[in-house]
């Protein structure tokens, strides 16, 4: 099958532009080919874990590179996705009451359930298919039901997950003393949430992190773009729902406005600063975006 006369499809498929065909053959198809290296080198599936900002472009990443060690190398591989292990909504409310009202929204660590992620990717690592792995619904803001599960038939032999905190190192505690946003200042004036999401962070999500082979992380710029990619993000998914820009449909309650954008990603805000100033160091396939996150280079670490 020629690949390169079936880019086209697959840009239309995933709604990418023409410019992408580019990133594709300059960066993505040798980062396929140093990956289809490292699986056939060892005897388990390789994981490879995808870390960026809210909208920039992992889950297209993880689509592209899947298609290109199928094209290319003939090799097998699933894609997961961290957020489909978000807590359901009653889950989420009881760390509301318990904990802090800010685990109510979706997002940050302690809102996944990382006992089903980590012992899914256990089973995926070891071969044992079939298996079932959740599907969450963002515009619901709620885990689908099993019947819309992904069905994994077949062992692959790349596993591929992606995710905004995947591969994150806990903060420090004098780190976390002053907030780091308005949400923070007015909603956890008493450290109690971001003391919990450290917590969680390194506890529970630090295990999980240790089953990934190698990383990629997709590097922004800063803090500063995660709002106009989060909108973007946004906007498709509205798109997809057929809803009105700026005016959710009220069926689906998880789809959000622009100031409920800037509010939502408040929540990222430390977490994400702290991947940015400690991460492109740490892992092996570095990719540097810029504003309007063309790539503007990638390094590899081994």
């Amino acid at each position: 099958m020629n690949s390169a006369r079936d880019i086209p499809e697959f840009l239309q498929q995933h709604q990418l532009p023409l410019a992408y065909e580019q990133q594709i053959h300059g960066y993505f198809r040798p980062l396929a080919e140093r990956l289809a290296h490292s699986s056939k080198v060892q005897e388990q599936p390789l994981v490879v874990g995808i870390n960026g900002c809210q909208g920039s472009g992992k889950s297209t990443l993880a689509q592209a590179l899947a298609w290109l060690l199928k094209q290319d190398h003939q090799l097998s591989s699933c894609v997961l996705s961290l957020d489909d292990f978000y807590l359901t909504q009653a889950e989420r409310h009881q760390l509301d009451l318990d904990v802090h009202p800010l685990l109510a929204q979706r997002g940050v660590p302690g809102t996944h359930d990382t006992q089903m992620a980590t012992q899914l990717l256990k089973r995926l690592k070891s071969g044992q298919c079939p298996l079932d792995i959740p599907v969450f619904n963002k515009a619901d803001d709620e885990r689908a039901p099993t019947e819309q599960w992904q069905q994994i038939k077949i062992a692959p032999s790349i596993i591929i997950i992606e995710g905004w905190c995947l591969g994150v190192p806990p903060q420090n505690f004098l780190e976390l003393i002053e907030p780091v946003n308005d949400l923070e200042k007015k909603e956890d004036r008493d450290g109690i949430w971001r003391h919990f999401v450290n917590t969680q962070l390194q506890q529970h999500y630090q295990p999980l992190f240790a089953l990934i082979d190698t990383t990629i992380m997709l590097q922004a710029p800063s803090f500063d773009c995660v709002f106009q990619w989060r909108t973007e993000q946004e906007e498709k998914l509205k798109a997809q729902l057929g809803a009105v820009k700026d005016q959710p449909n009220m069926e689906h309650s998880g789809l959000m406005d622009s100031p409920q954008i800037h509010q939502f990603i408040q929540h990222f805000q430390r977490l994400t600063q702290h991947a940015l100033a400690t991460m492109p160091e740490q892992v092996e396939h570095l990719i540097v975006l810029d504003e309007q996150r063309n790539i503007e280079a990638m390094t590899h670490s081994r």
